[in-house]
């Protein structure tokens, strides 16, 4: 194992792809934002020129490039770059990447990978803090990954490249100067594999992305008052581990769930939907949902704190279903 951050374990993944495949193409190379982590991508652009492309500010054409790409044999990485910005593209994202596979009866393949950095940043306002991440959730035939930590990070980019399904990889920006440990040499996580980040025995946190660092600091918080809260990542949307998280749930009884998205036909809405149809006899409480509130972001960062997922808040709502 060695240390490394999120963002590095991101290009690492990234570099062994190209080295791997060369139908691998970067388009956009402003993976890691604008940050002090964007010269990691240096060595790369060094590497391999002749396969990474810096285009116009165009996302509906960037989308659309990705497709056209994917479908006559390349495995494109498209950086999309704020989240936000994928909204642009949503008609070849959804009427073209997601269905394609489905409308040509399996004769066209689409293994484009689709980077975005989502999420509350500081200041980012209505149009820079977008998570649509429930919203592409809702549009079927897109793989959704959002990792939390560096070592997934790293192994589920190398599947989601190898993957022969359009996939949408959601980074936070939050994350990518995160540490933690990563295995040497390389390695895949399979999608659809949830992990148990913190076991506990009288509550189930499912929590995703950056939401993930918080329920973890959430429960030592919890900890200190002797509430043992287990925190689980379901590290993919599509496919999701109904099983790991129905595991937790029959353990525990009790669940809250996590996500910067919005509170209205979100990630928490759906993860709450299918514990209540599929596990609603081993609740032995109400489910609480911890999310981003229904309103434009606001630049005010008193206001942005008011609506953003915190410890303190997902504490209040572990001792709510505790009935503390």
């Amino acid at each position: 194992m060695t240390v490394t951050t999120y963002a590095a374990a991101l290009i690492d993944a990234l570099r062994l792809s190209m080295e791997e495949d060369p139908r691998v193409a970067i388009v956009g190379s402003a993976v890691l934002g604008l940050g002090p982590q964007r010269g990691l991508m240096d060595p790369i652009r060094e590497a391999f020129a002749d396969r990474i492309f810096d285009p116009p500010t165009a996302e509906a054409a960037l989308v659309s490039l990705g497709v056209g790409a994917a479908m006559a044999g390349a495995r494109p990485f498209i950086d999309v770059g704020t989240a936000s910005f994928v909204y642009v593209g949503w008609s070849p994202l959804i009427n073209e990447a997601a269905v394609a596979h489905y409308m040509s009866g399996g004769q066209l393949r689409v293994p484009v990978v689709y980077h975005m950095l989502h999420g509350l940043r500081g200041g980012g306002a209505a149009q820079h803090s977008g998570s649509p991440q429930g919203m592409l959730w809702n549009a079927p035939g897109l793989e959704i990954v959002m990792p939390s930590c560096p070592a997934d990070a790293k192994g589920l980019l190398r599947t989601a490249i190898r993957s022969d399904n359009p996939t949408i990889f959601i980074d936070h920006a939050k994350l990518l100067g995160a540490e933690g440990p990563v295995p040497d040499g390389d390695y895949a996580i399979a999608f659809g594999q949830a992990d148990i980040k913190r076991p506990g025995r009288d509550v189930t946190i499912v929590a995703t992305s950056f939401s993930v660092t918080t329920a973890l600091a959430a429960a030592e918080l919890l900890a200190a008052d002797g509430i043992e809260a287990e925190v689980v990542d379901p590290r993919t949307l599509v496919p999701l581990d109904h099983a790991t998280i129905l595991d937790s749930v029959g353990r525990t009884g009790r669940l809250v769930v996590v996500d910067e998205g919005h509170l209205s036909c979100g990630v928490a809405s759906e993860i709450a939907a299918i514990v209540a149809e599929e596990g609603f006899d081993r609740l032995r409480a109400p489910i609480v949902r911890v999310t981003r509130s229904d309103v434009p972001t606001p630049f005010s960062k008193p206001l942005e704190d008011a609506i953003t997922p915190s410890a303190d808040k997902i504490c209040a709502a572990v001792r709510r279903v505790l009935g503390r």
